[in-house]
C-alpha cells in the first residue's frame, strides 16, 4: 500500500484580509506554541529507554508529523493567496467578498458572503468561490435568476437574487 494521494484539485487563490489573518494566526500557533510542546514530550519520552512500546513517544512523534505537514502546506498556500483588501468598483454585481442575498422557489431567503476556498464556513454563511452556487452567482445582478442542480437529487433548484452588499474588510 502506497502513501499516494491524488492531488488536491485546483482552488481559486484569493482570500479575504480576515481569512489570511487566520490562517497566519494558526501557522503560529502551531510553529511557536504546539510544535515546542510536542517536541518537548517526545523528548522526555525518548528519555525513558524502549520506544517501541512507549505511547507518548509514538503518538508524539505521529502529532510532530502532522504539524509539521499542516505547517508546510500553510507556508506554501500563504505565498500563492492574493489578499484581496479593496471592493470592486461595481457594487451591482456579484464578485468575490460579497454578501448575496437568495430566494429560493418556496419564498426562503438566504444570505451567503463568497470567500476564498480555505476559509469557507457555511454555519457562518460563507461559501467557496469555487462552490457551484458561488460560480452560478458571479457577475449576476438583482433579480437575476439563477438555476443549480442539486447533488442530492437530480432536479434543478432555482434562485432569484433579492439584494448584494459589500461590508468593508476589516484587516
Amino acid at each position: 500500500m502506497s502513501r499516494w494521494r491524488p492531488p488536491r484539485p485546483k482552488s481559486s487563490a484569493y482570500i479575504t484580509p480576515a481569512g489570511a489573518q487566520r490562517l497566519r494566526a494558526e501557522l503560529q500557533q502551531l510553529w511557536k506554541v504546539e510544535r515546542p510542546q510536542v517536541t518537548a514530550t517526545v523528548h522526555e519520552a525518548a528519555k525513558n529507554g524502549d520506544r517501541s512500546e512507549n505511547g507518548d513517544y509514538i503518538y508524539g512523534k505521529k502529532r510532530l508529523r502532522e504539524i509539521d505537514s499542516r505547517v508546510r502546506f500553510l507556508t506554501k498556500r500563504l505565498e500563492h493567496l492574493t489578499v484581496v483588501h479593496e471592493l470592486p468598483a461595481d457594487r451591482s454585481r456579484v464578485f468575490f467578498g460579497a454578501w448575496v442575498t437568495i430566494e429560493d422557489e418556496d419564498g426562503q431567503e438566504q444570505q451567503y458572503q463568497l470567500v476564498g476556498p480555505d476559509e469557507f464556513d457555511v454555519s457562518q454563511g460563507q461559501i467557496s468561490i469555487d462552490s457551484p452556487l458561488a460560480r452560478a452567482l458571479l457577475g449576476k445582478q438583482v433579480d437575476d435568476e439563477i438555476s443549480i442542480m442539486r447533488p442530492d437529487t437530480d432536479r434543478e433548484s432555482l434562485y432569484w437574487i433579492t439584494a448584494i452588499e459589500y461590508r468593508p474588510y476589516e484587516a
